[in-house]
């Protein structure tokens, strides 16, 4: 007998999006970041890369938004790159169970975040990537190493999202002086966040951020940026801790390596095969995106992707 068909990408994305705008019951968008608030949560777009460069899209797939945690994938790629395994003596490597943005946790565990994807694991890792330079050096070679990943030089930092960031990011300062507090900064907590605000505030269409994380997919003929071993640490650490709180639920209903943010993107990476980046800024109780993760789950179990 024939083996059946496999799914066509061009042929499952259209339907994936019709999927998602039956309903409306988009999830609300990020209203703590002014200027997140504003954006409409009634947008979607999907995008798959594969191994072999080829892109498939739906939906709002033109559309830059504001990546916001995503970038941390990348600033933790370059920590390690520049310190090795020095970083895990200031941030650890297991699943928080509490809100991102938790102080309590890092007050309880004397200064040393869980993982660097929480924010504050976030802000130590930023702090690791500035280390004595001047944050616009830093972003530089952030914004450098993006968009290298993703072959084009159309990627920029939204400045007004950034001091939106500033303006109210009181619990980020909270956290950036909780850090200070323990000896587990080497800058400033102002100098640090400013880095940290900015990078988050980076802007990428989903074919864009598709692009950029093929770099994950460990295959041949994808951008070589970082050692396969580091590579595979990575995905690892994307699939405990890249959703916070509701890792395990996203685990278990997507079941591939995976990092959201609150402007409603996630990158999803389905080792030796492909990268995808879905929008939809509506987000779920866990602070990430509704429709995107209803969208991977679907994806998923249409193509067989799983790394269970």
């Amino acid at each position: 007998m024939s083996s059946p068909a496999k799914p066509d990408l061009d042929d499952v994305l259209p339907r994936l999006n019709a999927m998602m705008r039956e309903d409306d019951r988009w999830g609300d968008v990020a209203a703590y970041i002014p200027q997140l608030a504003k954006v409409d949560p009634a947008q979607f777009g999907i995008a798959v890369v594969t191994a072999d460069g080829k892109c498939h899209v739906a939906g709002d797939t033109q559309v830059p938004f504001s990546v916001q945690s995503i970038t941390k994938v990348f600033t933790l790629a370059i920590a390690l790159g520049r310190s090795g395994d020095q970083l895990w003596h200031r941030v650890g490597r297991e699943p928080s169970g509490r809100a991102f943005n938790s102080i309590v946790q890092l007050e309880q565990e004397q200064g040393r975040p869980r993982n660097p994807f929480i924010n504050a694991g976030a802000i130590v890792t930023t702090d690791e990537v500035l280390g004595n330079r001047e944050p616009r050096e830093a972003l530089a070679e952030i914004l450098r190493f993006v968009r290298e990943a993703a072959g084009t030089d159309d990627i920029h930092i939204n400045d007004t999202v950034a001091a939106s960031e500033t303006d109210f990011g009181h619990r980020n300062f909270a956290l950036a002086h909780f850090l200070a507090s323990y000896g587990n900064l080497i800058n400033a907590p102002e100098r640090t966040l400013g880095t940290y605000f900015h990078h988050c505030a980076m802007e990428m269409t989903v074919e864009q951020l598709a692009m950029a994380g093929r770099f994950l997919i460990e295959a041949p003929d994808v951008p070589r940026l970082v050692a396969p071993s580091r590579i595979r640490r990575l995905n690892a650490l994307m699939l405990t801790c890249g959703h916070y709180d509701g890792s395990g639920d996203f685990a278990y209903r997507v079941g591939l390596p995976g990092k959201s943010g609150v402007g409603g993107g996630i990158l999803a990476i389905v080792p030796g095969r492909a990268s995808i980046a879905v929008w939809s800024p509506g987000l779920n109780r866990y602070g990430n995106s509704q429709k995107g993760t209803e969208a991977l789950a679907l994806l998923a179990r249409h193509m067989d992707w799983s790394i269970f």
